[in-house]
């Protein structure tokens, strides 16, 4: 299987390298990574055994890439405009593009570009960040769900693509859920991804800094119960016991710096439009209000503004 890596950071390289370790024809797209990798290779040091790649074929540029079976875009969001040129030359007839980033709506930019590609949304599962040039740390978990995406945001069951892409991972030594309903996996890991990134970020502190305090607990619990509510808008029903499994599994989690957060440390862009704004304006379009979600969204609106203007 010839496979690309579309953003190869943290996510693109772990699982990246996890396909090249099962035996794939692995191709990554870097950017400022690229000669550092050319010269001293890929490493991942992970909690499931670390990989050390001193080749892979690296580019500094989409044009030089060949076009792949799977595509995998682990992008920023903030970058998704530049799709429609980062796309194209990697995609051929019956090529499988699979969006491997937070937040909601995502699935919709690929779609738009009409490369006649088969689109798959992935949620990762994962605790990983970027630590160096060409050095990715893996911390914990490294699960994905993967769902089929269609224009409209239907049910499309489990697919025989969908099927194909989740045996490349699973042959992989990567867990796999294979969701029949895309929008409502997104809706579940926004949770997470609403209740604690923005938190993290906004007060710079670590996950296990915010389960512990009573009042940001409060506060990532009644995120949570607004996400709910949100995705039930759109006909999606979740437990409310999930806001409390949520709870559990954070309390467990190893001390973690969310991707939000980092990205504030290091002055970058923030993904606030995916994992905040889009899920805000989907609840409003369905007569429902997320008044502490639009606060935190607000907020990191005016953070977002001071980054970009710093950098």
């Amino acid at each position: 299987m010839k496979i690309a890596v579309i953003g190869s950071g943290a996510i693109g390289a772990y699982y990246g390298a996890r396909l090249l370790q099962a035996g794939h024809e692995v191709h990554f797209l870097f950017r400022s990574d690229y000669d550092h990798v050319l010269e001293n290779g890929l490493r991942v040091d992970s909690v499931r055994g670390d990989m050390f790649f001193p080749q892979v074929n690296a580019y500094g540029r989409v044009e030089d890439m060949p076009r792949c079976d799977v595509v995998l875009v682990a992008t920023k969001t903030t970058t998704n405009h530049l799709l429609e040129k980062l796309l194209p030359s990697v995609c051929g007839p019956g090529s499988v593009v699979v969006l491997m980033q937070n937040g909601l709506n995502g699935e919709r930019t690929i779609d738009r570009l009409g490369l006649g590609v088969t689109v798959l949304g992935c949620l990762c599962f994962v605790c990983c960040n970027k630590i160096g040039p060409g050095h990715v740390a893996h911390l914990d978990y490294g699960k994905i769900t993967i769902g089929h995406y269609l224009a409209g945001g239907s049910p499309a069951g489990v697919t025989p693509e969908l099927e194909r892409v989740a045996a490349l991972f699973e042959g992989a030594g990567i867990p796999v859920e294979q969701c029949d309903d895309l929008i409502l996996a997104r809706w579940r890991k926004l949770f997470w991804n609403i209740a604690f990134n923005g938190p993290c970020a906004l007060l710079g502190a670590t996950t296990d800094l915010v389960v512990s305090c009573p009042a940001t607990r409060r506060l990532t619990r009644e995120l949570m119960a607004e996400v709910r509510a949100g995705a039930l808008s759109m006909g999606r029903e979740i437990p409310e016991s999930f806001i409390d499994d949520i709870l559990d599994s954070t309390d467990r989690m190893a001390p973690y710096k969310p991707s939000m957060m980092l990205d504030a440390e290091n002055r970058r862009p923030l993904e606030v439009e995916a994992i905040y704004g889009e899920p805000l304006r989907t609840a409003e379009e369905h007569g429902v209000d997320l008044p502490a979600v639009r606060t935190i969204y607000l907020q990191l609106l005016f953070l977002d503004e001071r980054l970009r203007s710093a950098s």
